[in-house]
């Protein structure tokens, strides 16, 4: 009986069940019928069976593709709703050119973005990192270095990771200048816009690391249990229409269910006094981002945390490129002629300060780990952030509010780039190790030859 109840399908089942309340709901068309609360519980239940679906899915793939592929296609799934809601802001924008309401929808594209990739680092990253070492002391993961001193314990990642970091190192590099390249941007600050150019720049840095890892050897799969272990010992054919199915249901799931409690989440927010704008920037692309937070918590808890790293890197590269690039081709279908969307000083500031975020996470990783210690600064630093713009809104007058959040914007992002530049040289050699593996890699993906550089390995 006891082996009956721990069968797989019990849990799959579990995870379904969470998603019927919501799939009645939304596809009845009764969602305004339910109270807020409502709405954030069922919809959140989905969001979490969903989450349980699709890391199933990823890792029952890994029999069949090179592992990095899988988990990219979790990454753009899991954050599918990201998409969703910046593109509706872009829409909005690109429908209303030259009115108020244009304006601000596009900014609240560009803030909504900035707020997704912060979070995906500045929580994403830090929080696993911490919970990871946490759950060693039971779960004996391989990839946790214990070391003296204090808060020096630190998280190992596999080397072949490598082309991802890379990849986003380009993507971070580039996007310092994204309010620059329509040629847009005002010296004095004024104003700045993703164009087109920003679209084939970031769209095909993607499509090209795409088309470099699918090229790559399906690895040596860890050995899996549960669900995942299940599914393998299916047949081929069977086994690729269930991760097919697991993968097309979850994301179904996600992308109905995420907005309405990302939504329920600002309206709870507004009604204990957190302004509108502030909900959108931080509240809604939290509740966006729950899927990935779920799934690679998933894989942590399983002592995956080599692959679920590996999944928030994705995440950060696709919305670094994909994300960016694609808002200016959704503004100008709906202007209907090929435009820039455009944004005001606060975002430039908000673009540049999410770049060098980036950087800073980027340098710490370039050694293939992170500590205890970098992954508190990475919390830290996000959070007294935003804590101290929030306090400047409810306390000084929109004109003094928005003049001293530039400034603390601008002071943060010298802060990521001091860190940044200081580990970057302090392991320059790391960099070059780094950096030469994925020449390798693109090399071989592309049909050429080449030779490890010394260090590369």
């Amino acid at each position: 009986m006891r082996a009956r109840l721990r069968h797989p399908l019990i849990a799959v089942s579990a995870s379904v069940a969470l998603s019927v309340p919501w799939l009645l709901v939304w596809a009845t068309g009764s969602v305004h019928a339910l109270s807020t609360g409502a709405v954030v519980v069922v919809s959140g239940l989905a969001v979490l069976g969903a989450s349980f679906l699709l890391a199933w899915g990823a890792e029952t793939a890994e029999k069949d593709v090179p592992r990095a592929f899988a988990l990219a296609v979790l990454a753009v799934l899991a954050v599918a709703p990201e998409y969703a809601v910046d593109a509706l802001y872009a829409w909005t924008a690109g429908a209303n050119v030259g009115t108020p309401r244009g304006a601000e929808a596009a900014n609240l594209a560009v803030a909504n973005m900035t707020g997704a990739n912060r979070i995906l680092i500045g929580i994403g990253w830090s929080a696993i990192a911490i919970f990871t070492v946490y759950k060693a002391r039971t779960s004996h993961d391989p990839s946790v270095v214990n070391r003296p001193g204090r808060w020096r314990d630190a998280v190992t990642l596999d080397r072949d990771i490598s082309t991802e970091i890379s990849f986003l190192l380009v993507a971070t590099a580039y996007a310092f200048f994204v309010p620059f390249s329509s040629g847009t941007f005002a010296p004095g600050g004024s104003a700045g816009g993703i164009g087109i150019l920003d679209t084939v720049v970031l769209v095909g840095l993607y499509a090209l690391y795409i088309g470099v890892i699918i090229r790559g050897d399906v690895d040596e799969h860890e050995q899996q249990v549960g669900v995942p272990a299940y599914f393998q010992a299916y047949p081929r054919r069977r086994r690729i229409t269930t991760v097919l199915v697991l993968f097309a249901y979850s994301g179904l799931l996600i992308l109905t269910a995420v907005e309405p409690f990302a939504h329920g989440l600002e309206e709870l927010g507004q009604a204990v006094g957190i302004p509108p704008f502030f909900m959108i920037q931080w509240i809604a692309p939290l509740a966006s981002e729950s899927p990935e937070l779920i799934v690679v918590a998933y894989l942590v808890n399983k002592a995956r945390s080599t692959a679920g790293f590996n999944a928030l890197i994705s995440s950060k590269l696709n919305q670094w490129t994909l994300l960016i690039g694609t808002l200016a081709v959704v503004y100008s279908i709906a202007a209907g002629q090929v435009a820039t969307l455009p944004f005001d000083g606060k975002q430039v500031a908000e673009i540049w300060i999410t770049a060098a975020q980036s950087f800073f996470a980027i340098a710490i990783l370039s050694n293939f780990e992170i500590s205890i210690r970098e992954a508190v600064a990475l919390l830290v630093l996000f959070i007294s952030q935003v804590v101290a713009e929030f306090v400047l809104i409810r306390t000084l007058s929109e004109g003094l509010a928005e003049a001293y959040s530039l400034w603390l914007l601008d002071a943060y992002t010298v802060v990521y780039l001091a860190l940044g530049l200081y580990l970057f040289v302090r392991r320059r050699g790391e960099v070059r190790a780094l950096l030469g593996r994925t020449a390798i890699t693109v090399r071989e993906a592309v049909g050429g030859r080449g030779s490890d550089p010394e260090g590369a390995d």
